[in-house]
């Protein structure tokens, strides 16, 4: 039996770390129209520190730099707690410290969309 990627993301509270209002906006929007509850989004890494402090979260997407500070250690906590994310980021593959880069990588720009319906690829490893 095969589940919608709407069903897979109703399910999930998802993180949205990203400091560019209208990409924040845009990807808390593909998100929200696949099922998703949006926790955030988060503009700087204070917000996001705060929000995995305090929340429950099935996975989370990444801006690697958040307003000049670096989303590692927001990443390193997710990693610690088995939370999978993705990274969203104008950064490329070669900026990603070797300890994440099997995480998946998408570079700006990217289409939201194809990014929230690639994002249950990552869940299974936290729910099975």
């Amino acid at each position: 039996m095969t589940r919608s990627t709407h069903a897979v993301l109703a399910q999930h509270r998802i993180l949205v770390v990203e400091d560019e209002y209208f990409i924040a906006h845009d990807i808390a929007h593909a998100l929200g129209r696949l099922g998703a509850e949006v926790i955030g989004p988060a503009p700087s890494c204070e917000d996001a520190l705060a929000l995995v402090t305090a929340e429950h979260l099935d996975a989370a997407v990444l801006d690697i730099n958040v307003r000049g500070q670096s989303v590692l250690p927001v990443a390193e906590i997710l990693a610690a707690r088995g939370v999978p994310f993705v990274f969203a980021t104008g950064y490329d593959r070669g900026a990603v410290p070797v300890a994440f880069r099997s995480v998946p990588h998408w570079e700006k720009p990217f289409n939201p969309d194809h990014l929230a319906r690639a994002l249950p690829e990552v869940l299974p490893r936290r729910r099975r």
